[in-house]
């Protein structure tokens, strides 16, 4: 396992269980003390956990999320949250729309609940626009590059494109919701992308999961103010204040 796939993997185990055993990663990880100790202590120094005696712990209040990970990885976590956020995002689809779908494992869900209504899409997901082209409905796919990891089409030819379209609303993924930072991704051309959909949409939709909050990736893309969050369950109410949320589960 590359070095940066143990990363994703202990920061994901302590910011779920906020602290996290050093014999628990080497048994999860395969691979030995030293080999662990060293990456916990490399990411001591990043300020993306907090390394104590046999084990890490937490950030206080937010973490700071720097791994993109694939989207087979995406794919396998949260699961039931990611289909009750995807199941309710859909049923606000209304016959006449112009929406953007973004890249991501939770759009790619709406897909499958979207009703047989009259709906154009926009999205910059090739996997996504196959799937919408098999239900029927009327697809655009925008120029630009193909970032494998995430499976989207990024750069400034597909930003260009977005920009020249009024959407009535956009689905939005996203990797971190903090109040400090608002909504974040990690990487500078997909915010550019996402950003651009917010922008041009009537009515902006984020999709993320619980574990999305208290979240910062380096790219803020949209403001809290400036998008409505659909999620599964809210663990911290303070986000209430400052935010439009929906819980579906």
């Amino acid at each position: 396992m590359l070095t940066e796939e143990r990363y994703s993997v202990i920061l994901e185990k302590v910011n779920q269980n906020k602290s996290v055993k050093l014999t628990e990663l080497c048994e999860l990880l395969g691979a030995s003390e030293s080999t662990i100790r060293r990456d916990l202590a490399s990411l001591d120094e990043k300020g993306l956990l907090k390394k104590v005696h046999g084990g890490a712990v937490s950030m206080d209040d937010h973490t700071l999320n720097l791994v993109e990970q694939d989207m087979e990885k995406k794919s396998k976590m949260f699961t039931e949250e990611k289909i009750a956020i995807a199941r309710y995002a859909s049923s606000l689809v209304d016959d006449d729309d112009f929406v953007f779908i973004d890249a991501g494992t939770t759009t790619e869900k709406m897909i499958g609940f979207l009703p047989d209504k009259n709906v154009t899409f926009v999205t910059n997901a090739f996997v996504h626009a196959k799937k919408l082209a098999q239900r029927g409905f009327k697809v655009y796919i925008p120029a630009g590059e193909i970032k494998l990891t995430t499976e989207a089409i990024v750069g400034a030819e597909c930003v260009s494109s977005l920009q020249s379209y009024n959407f009535t609303k956009c689905f939005i993924g996203a990797n971190g919701i903090s109040l400090s930072a608002g909504v974040t991704t990690p990487d500078r051309n997909e915010a550019s992308i996402k950003a651009a959909a917010v922008m041009n949409s009537q009515t902006a939709y984020v999709l993320a999961d619980h574990s999305k909050f208290d979240q910062i990736a380096p790219i803020t893309f949209a403001s809290l103010g400036s998008v409505k969050i659909i999620t599964d369950k809210l663990m911290d109410r303070k986000y209430l204040s400052k935010a439009n949320i929906k819980e579906v589960m």
